[in-house]
C-alpha cells in the first residue's frame, strides 16, 4: 500500500495506475466488443459513442476536483475543452488522408484505433519531457507562451491553405524506400507478395499502413501546439496527460460524425488561432497585472466564449446559400 501512495510526477502512483487501467479497459471494450466485426460506423453510433466519452471525460474531471481540489478541477476542465477543440482540427487532416489514400469507412476505425495507441505513448513521452523541462527551467513556460502566440497569428494569416498530399515528403519517402501495394489488401497493414524483379516472396506495406503512419505524424505535429497549450494552463503532469488522453479518446468516436459535416466548421480554425493567442498571452498578462496565476475560472469562461463564437459563426455562414 505504501508503494501505491508514493508520488510519481506529482501525484500518488495509484492515481496514475487507475487512469491507465481505465484507458486500457476502454480500448479493450472498444475493440473486443463494440467493433469486433469491423463494421462501418454510422453517424448515430458515432454521436452516441462520442457522448459517452465526453461524459466519461467530464466525470473524470469531477474525480480530479474531488481528489485534488477545485483549482485542479477547473484546470482539468479547461485543458479538456482546449485539447478537445485543438484535436478537432485534426479531423480535417485525417479526413484528407483517408480521402487521398481511398480508405473506405468500414476500415477507418481500425486505423484510428491503432493510431490512438501510438498517440497514448507519444503524448506520454512529449508531456514527460515537457514536465521535466518546466520543473527544471521555469522560464520555458514563456517560450511555450510566445510560441503559441506566434502559431495563432500565423494560423490567422494563412487562413484556409490547401494541402497537396501527393507532394507530402513522408509519403514520397515511404513509397520510394519501401514496398507498398497499389491497392488495399482487406484490413491488413502488411502482406507477403511476389517481388516481380526477383520472383521471391517479400513483405509489402499496404495503403492502410501508410494512412496509419500519416495520422501518427499528423498527431505529432498537432501535439507541438497542444502540449505547450495545456502547460500554459497547468503544469501538473497528471492533469496535462489525463485531459489530453480523454480529449483524444472521444475524438476518435466523434470523427465519423464530424467527417460528414466538416464544411459546416469552416471558421473553426480561426477560432482556434484566437484561442492559442489568448492561452499564450494570459501568462504574460498575469505577470503584467502582478497575479500569481491567471484565474482558472476566467480562463475557462474565455475559452468557452471563443470556441462557441467560432462554431456559431461557422454554422451561420455555411447555412447561407453560396453564390
Amino acid at each position: 500500500m505504501d508503494l501505491l501512495t508514493n508520488l510519481f510526477l506529482g501525484q500518488p502512483l495509484w492515481m496514475w495506475l487507475g487512469f491507465l487501467g481505465l484507458v486500457i479497459a476502454l480500448l479493450a471494450f472498444d475493440l473486443g466488443v463494440l467493433h469486433r466485426d469491423g463494421h462501418e460506423i454510422e453517424v448515430r453510433e458515432s454521436l452516441l459513442l462520442s457522448g459517452f466519452y465526453i461524459a466519461l471525460g467530464l466525470a473524470f474531471g469531477g474525480f480530479v476536483w474531488w481528489q485534488l481540489g477545485a483549482q485542479s478541477g477547473v484546470e482539468y476542465l479547461t485543458g479538456f475543452v482546449v485539447e478537445k477543440s485543438l484535436a478537432m482540427d485534426n479531423v480535417f487532416v485525417i479526413a484528407m488522408i483517408f480521402g487521398y489514400l481511398a480508405i473506405p469507412r468500414h476500415l477507418q476505425h481500425r486505423v484510428l484505433f491503432w493510431g490512438i495507441l501510438g498517440v497514448i505513448v507519444l503524448r506520454a513521452i512529449m508531456i514527460g519531457l515537457g514536465a521535466t523541462l518546466v520543473s527544471e527551467y521555469g522560464w520555458i513556460l514563456y517560450i511555450f507562451a510566445a510560441f503559441l502566440i506566434f502559431t495563432g497569428i500565423r494560423m490567422l494569416m494563412i487562413g484556409h491553405e490547401e494541402t497537396d498530399l501527393s507532394q507530402n515528403p513522408v509519403l514520397l519517402f515511404m513509397k520510394k524506400r519501401f514496398r507498398v501495394t497499389e491497392t488495399l489488401q482487406g484490413d491488413r497493414f502488411f502482406v507477403r507478395q511476389v517481388e516481380p524483379a526477383t520472383g521471391r516472396m517479400e513483405r509489402y506495406m499496404t495503403p492502410l499502413f501508410l494512412a496509419l503512419v500519416m495520422i501518427e505524424i499528423a498527431d505529432v505535429i498537432f501535439a507541438v501546439d497542444s502540449v505547450p497549450a495545456i502547460f500554459a494552463i497547468t503544469t501538473d503532469p497528471y492533469i496535462v496527460y489525463t485531459s489530453n488522453i480523454f480529449a483524444i479518446l472521444g475524438l476518435r468516436a466523434l470523427y465519423f460524425a464530424l467527417a460528414a459535416i466538416i464544411h459546416r466548421f469552416a471558421y473553426l480554425k480561426q477560432a482556434l488561432a484566437v484561442l492559442l493567442v489568448f492561452i499564450g498571452s494570459k501568462i504574460f498578462l498575469a505577470d503584467l497585472l502582478g497575479w500569481d496565476k491567471f484565474p482558472a475560472e476566467w480562463s475557462l469562461s474565455i475559452t468557452a466564449v471563443i470556441l462557441a463564437s467560432g462554431i456559431a459563426y461557422s454554422l451561420w455562414r455555411t447555412a447561407r446559400p453560396q453564390h
